[in-house]
């Protein structure tokens, strides 16, 4: 997804032209960075996952942690020296710095960061939002209105569904010490500030058509995804228990993919 969000951003920006070597090397930057965190992710949390997830490669033996280290840094050099090169390519020196800071921080997360609860989530977003940028940045532009407005919106959404993810984990997270909202308020509260961000996206939604900045194929797309998390929000709320916050995280996902297709087809045709 962090791949398509780039040749988003890219398109976006160039008003729907294509550039081939951005175009590849920015997805490939996006896609190994975004493996490499996630598998790094894996080996920080193995032991939560042996209470949330026993099934995942680590918890369950399919795969050991040194081999799981050795593939995240395989896959984030490859991500770093597909910056490089595309930074090289553009003459660009912000591709190489927005793409390092961008995995720094994912790694500072896995690290540290998802300890400190809400704060981790929004290092989360960060770098969920920073992608749609990036992919300003690898054709040499600065980033416009409309695609800090597609970024704030992943931003956002993200942010929700990251404390609803926090609900789902409460018993794995207890081990260790993860300050969740669910956590440190409660499940119920909890739900409620998901509920905030959320709808904080589907009022922000609103500003592309307001200014004229989409074609009227963002409509039908961005409907769907407003209407998901406000219903997500709704059942979350009512239902604010690990079991039903699982399903309603995997639900965000699918919203957010109909949030990526209005941001191609709203900002580029």
């Amino acid at each position: 997804m962090m791949g398509f969000a780039v040749l988003i951003g890219e398109l976006i920006t160039l008003k729907g032209e294509f550039l081939v070597f951005p175009s590849i090397f920015g997805f490939l930057t996006a896609f190994t960075l975004t493996g490499s965190s996630m598998v790094v992710n894996d080996f920080f949390d193995r032991f939560v996952d042996a209470v949330n997830q026993p099934n995942r490669p680590i918890p369950s033996g399919l795969v050991g942690p040194k081999e799981a280290l050795l593939f995240a840094g395989l896959l984030g050099f490859c991500g770093l020296f597909s910056a490089f090169l595309t930074s090289w390519y553009v003459s660009s020196f912000y591709v190489l710095v927005v793409a390092l800071f961008s995995f720094l921080l994912s790694l500072y997360y896995n690290a540290k960061g998802k300890e400190y609860g809400f704060l981790g989530n929004l290092m989360v977003s960060a770098c969920v939002a920073i992608p749609f940028i990036y992919g300003a940045f690898i054709v040499g532009e600065i980033p416009q209105s409309l695609l800090l407005t597609f970024a704030s919106m992943a931003f956002l959404t993200n942010t929700g569904r990251e404390i609803i993810k926090g609900i789902a984990d409460i018993e794995g997270d207890k081990l260790r010490n993860v300050q969740t909202l669910a956590l440190k308020l409660n499940p119920k509260k909890a739900a409620y500030v998901a509920a905030v961000f959320y709808n904080m996206a589907v009022g922000l939604s609103i500003l592309p058509i307001m200014f004229h900045e989409v074609s009227v194929w963002y409509l039908p797309f961005v409907t769907v995804a407003c209407l998901g998390f406000v219903f997500t929000s709704f059942l979350v709320i009512k239902n604010p228990v690990p079991k039903n916050a699982e399903k309603m995280k995997k639900f965000s996902l699918v919203w957010m993919g109909f949030g990526l297709l209005a941001f191609m087809f709203g900002g580029i045709l």
